[in-house]
């Protein structure tokens, strides 16, 4: 799968899309397929704040639990809530439908210390190997 060129994305297999002051933020393919099938997504309440590289939400699999980490600060400002009924969706499309909280960001400057997509994809081959 090609990952969005527009996109950046963490070391911990989760992307960013800017949209103005938002940032839209989901679980990369990489981490969907080492995960398995997704069976529950946890995720924050909306008004929460996070901090970069923190915790936000849990996805767990058939084979694992794992934390999600959110790729800026900001304020949760939107949760995908049909993730509850549907948690297959962070399989099906990573990218798209399976997005899982859209942050305000309190200092965009943190964009900064995101991947860029060349970047992200040789950081999979490493971690491959």
């Amino acid at each position: 799968m090609m990952y969005p060129k527009e996109f950046r994305y963490t070391k911990t297999h989760e992307w960013a899309k800017v949209e103005g002051d938002l940032v839209r933020v989901g679980i990369t393919n990489y981490a969907q397929e080492h995960l398995g099938d997704i069976v529950f997504v946890e995720l924050p309440e909306v008004g929460r704040e996070v901090k970069q590289g923190e915790a936000f939400g849990v996805v767990e699999s058939v084979k694992a639990v794992s934390d999600c980490y959110a790729p800026v600060s900001g304020e949760v400002v939107e949760i995908n809530e049909a993730l509850a009924d549907k948690p297959e969706t962070l399989n099906q499309d990573p990218h798209g439908e399976g997005w899982m909280v859209v942050i305000r960001m309190s200092d965009p400057a943190e964009l900064n210390n995101l991947m860029d997509v060349a970047a992200y994809e040789k950081h999979c081959e490493e971690e491959a190997h």
